[in-house]
C-alpha cells in the first residue's frame, strides 16, 4: 500500500517526463564504444520530454578531464537567454564503455547515459531510464547529431532503432535548432 501511495506522490514530479508501468527496458548499446571519438559538440535533434530541457538550440559538449572523467556542458536558449549546465560523466564499468553515468550535482547519483548507437561523425542515439520500485520507470531518449539539421533519413533510422529496442517514442518531439550559433 505504501508503494502505491509513493507512486501518487511522485506523479506530479514526473509529469513533464515520459513514464511507463513496469521496469526499464534493457536495450543493446554500441559495441566497441570509443569515448575519445565521441567527444566534442552534439546538437539535440529530437528527445523524449525532459523537465530540465525547455528551450531551443540545445547542444551538448563533451571533453575529457585530466582525472579521466568527462566534462558535460549542456546549453540551451530559453527566453532569449543562453543557459548552461555543467556535469560529469563516468564509465562505471570499462567492460561496457557505452553505458555511462552522468550527474549534474555532487548531491545526486549518476543517471544512466547509454549510447545505443553512434557513428561518431553524424549520429548518436542515447537512452536513459530509471526504475521507481520496479513499479514504473521514467525514461529519456535523445537523437543527437554533429549538425543542427541532419538528413531526415538519419532521424528516421534513429527512431526505428529506438522502437526496435522496445522504447516508446510516441511522445518524442523535435528540438528547434533554428538559431544562430550560441
Amino acid at each position: 500500500m505504501s508503494a502505491i501511495y509513493l507512486v501518487f506522490l511522485l506523479l506530479p514530479l514526473i509529469s513533464a517526463q515520459t513514464f511507463h508501468w513496469g521496469p526499464c527496458p534493457n536495450p543493446a548499446v554500441q559495441p566497441g564504444f570509443n569515448i575519445e571519438k565521441y567527444l566534442g559538440k552534439w546538437y539535440e535533434i529530437e528527445r523524449l520530454p525532459a523537465s530540465f530541457e525547455r528551450g531551443k538550440c540545445i547542444e551538448a559538449n563533451y571533453a575529457l578531464r585530466k582525472d579521466g572523467t568527462i566534462r558535460v556542458l549542456n546549453s540551451q536558449l530559453y527566453k532569449e537567454k543562453v543557459s548552461t549546465a555543467e556535469g560529469t560523466a563516468v564509465v562505471p564499468d570499462m567492460r561496457e564503455p557505452a553505458k555511462l553515468g552522468v550527474s549534474f550535482s555532487y548531491f545526486t547519483p549518476y543517471s544512466p547515459y547509454w549510447v545505443l548507437t553512434t557513428d561518431y561523425t553524424s549520429l548518436s542515439v542515447v537512452y536513459s531510464c530509471t526504475d521507481i520500485l520496479r513499479l514504473f520507470h521514467v525514461d529519456y531518449a535523445w537523437i543527437l547529431s554533429r549538425s543542427r539539421h541532419p538528413p531526415a533519413e538519419t532521424v528516421r533510422y534513429a527512431k526505428e532503432l529506438l522502437v526496435r529496442e522496445g522504447i516508446d517514442i510516441s511522445r518524442m518531439k523535435a528540438t528547434d535548432q533554428n538559431c544562430n550559433d550560441m
